[in-house]
């Protein structure tokens, strides 16, 4: 009998002589995973507000940078905008923003912050503090974090631009 007839064992590619990957050893797992606790830990705080999560991130970004266009809030948040519409959509419709078309070129379509979204966004600024608690890294490490991560983000983007992705 072959080798290549053998059953294959745990993390073996079928008999191809280099083991598969163990889940615990991917990067990609690593990240997954600890977005979603993230994230799962904003949800407490963020129901009571009628907020998900990237409305949350919609409100920060407005609060931060004032009137954006659509375009510019899209690059922002690093979504699309077939994500970012609805978005936008479901607040507006909860009159915590607001959209509007420019007047020198009706393209270009501006969000803002209504008076209730900037009262809700003050009303957020609780919310870093308790992800800060949960996360529970001395600010120094969430730093370091933050900085591997962009690197990371940005290697990530080049190379796929690079691959033509």
């Amino acid at each position: 009998m072959s080798d290549d007839s053998r059953t294959p064992e745990p993390g073996d590619h079928a008999g191809q002589g280099e083991p598969a990957p163990l889940l615990d050893e991917l990067l990609c797992f690593s990240l997954y995973a600890a977005s979603r606790a993230v994230t799962g830990a904003y949800r407490p705080l963020l129901e009571p507000l009628g907020l998900t999560y990237p409305q949350y991130l919609v409100l920060v970004a407005l609060g931060e940078h004032g009137t954006m266009t659509v375009k510019d809030l899209v690059a922002a948040l690093q979504l699309d905008y077939g994500t970012v519409t609805p978005l936008i959509k479901r607040l507006e419709t909860n009159q915590l923003l607001e959209r509007r078309r420019r007047t020198d070129d009706e393209r270009v379509v501006e969000v803002a912050l209504t008076p209730e979204g900037t009262a809700l966004h003050r009303h957020i600024a609780s919310v870093p503090p308790a992800i800060g608690d949960a996360i529970g890294l001395a600010p120094e490490e969430i730093a370091t974090v933050q900085g591997l991560l962009r690197r990371l983000t940005a290697n990530v983007h080049r190379h796929t631009a690079g691959a033509g992705g």
